[in-house]
């Protein structure tokens, strides 16, 4: 019976991955190379397992499918990732060996626009700053907390107006915050202000939130030049990528009071997060948790499910394919 198992090769791992197990044990066999220090070609050596045997791929961000992966794995004809991102597959070789991208992050666009707003929210009121004065000091206030700002009439400007950054624009404008974009192109029928550069966009927000992809145009789009036009005043907002900023930079503006703040969901380097971070009171972590609900979680899991059974049964998916 073991023998008759699709072999299924795990990096990451992606959070789904004990559902995904407890579920379809009987038709997979769940090579988690994850959970190993050995180099993936030693890895399935010892698992006894031939790397042409292996068709599909189930992962995440926190392992890169490398073009030496793939190369590894002739037969692979499948790469499965539980995010909406794909700046840890080599999508130039996946194109030249015809393999098929399946993004199957679930309807996270809500919940990654809600965390979004709670982190800045959070930032400008200073309610985590707050907590941690009032568990160390009781009720009175420290001398060195200071005031928060209202979020009414402040100028937000969105990097990647795509359909996460629409969700964003939405609960903002409930929040009366003035609303300006940046995005590749400037957004037909969208009657927000756009603008072509970060620099500009930063000189004219309060605020910069960050909901665009991670690609080679946007990696540390948000860099020291940026930090500064936006002043001592702004706050950065990143439900992102990590590497969407110059992350040292960052520490350093947040550190010597070059910005006002920032809310983080995403690192450069994930899971490490710099240690600098911890201790300051105008920073609100969270660690990559936006789409961390039960409502996606479900959703994902059934996903992943379907294009995995779909494969094998050689039809083609219905969750959507990447566009090459």
């Amino acid at each position: 019976m073991v023998d008759k198992l699709q072999p299924l090769l795990v990096l990451g791992p992606p959070l789904i991955l004990p559902i995904l197990e407890a579920q379809y044990f009987h038709k997979y066999s769940f090579l988690k190379a994850f959970s190993s220090e050995l180099p993936l070609h030693q890895f399935l050596s010892k698992q006894n397992v031939d790397p042409s045997s292996i068709q599909a791929i189930l992962c995440n961000p926190l392992q890169q499918v490398s073009a030496d992966v793939l190369r590894l794995l002739p037969s692979v004809s499948i790469i499965v990732t539980t995010s909406a991102g794909t700046d840890h597959i080599d999508l130039a070789q996946c194109s030249c060996l015809g393999i098929q991208v399946v993004c199957v992050p679930g309807d996270q666009a809500d919940d990654v626009a809600d965390m979004a707003i709670g982190l800045l929210i959070d930032v400008m009121m200073k309610i985590s700053a707050a907590y941690r004065h009032f568990s160390k000091w009781g009720p009175s206030r420290p001398s060195n907390l200071y005031f928060g700002s209202k979020l009414k009439g402040r100028r937000v400007g969105i990097v990647g107006l795509g359909k996460i950054g629409k969700k964003v624009a939405k609960r903002l404008e409930a929040l009366d915050c003035r609303i300006m974009y940046h995005s590749r192109n400037e957004k037909p029928f969208i009657t927000y202000p756009f603008y072509s550069n970060v620099v500009d966009l930063a000189r004219n927000s309060d605020v910069l939130v960050l909901c665009c992809p991670l690609n080679e145009q946007t990696r540390r789009i948000v860099n020291r030049e940026v930090m500064l036009t936006l002043g001592k005043d702004g706050v950065i907002v990143n439900v992102g990528r990590g590497a969407l900023i110059d992350e040292k930079e960052l520490v350093r503006c947040l550190m010597e009071g070059e910005i006002r703040g920032a809310g983080l969901d995403v690192f450069e380097n994930e899971p490490t997060v710099p240690k600098e971070l911890f201790p300051l009171d105008n920073v609100v972590l969270s660690p990559h948790a936006a789409t961390l609900t039960s409502d996606n979680f479900t959703e994902v899991c059934e996903l992943a499910a379907e294009a995995l059974e779909v494969f094998f049964s050689s039809k083609l998916p219905s969750v959507p394919l990447l566009d090459d």
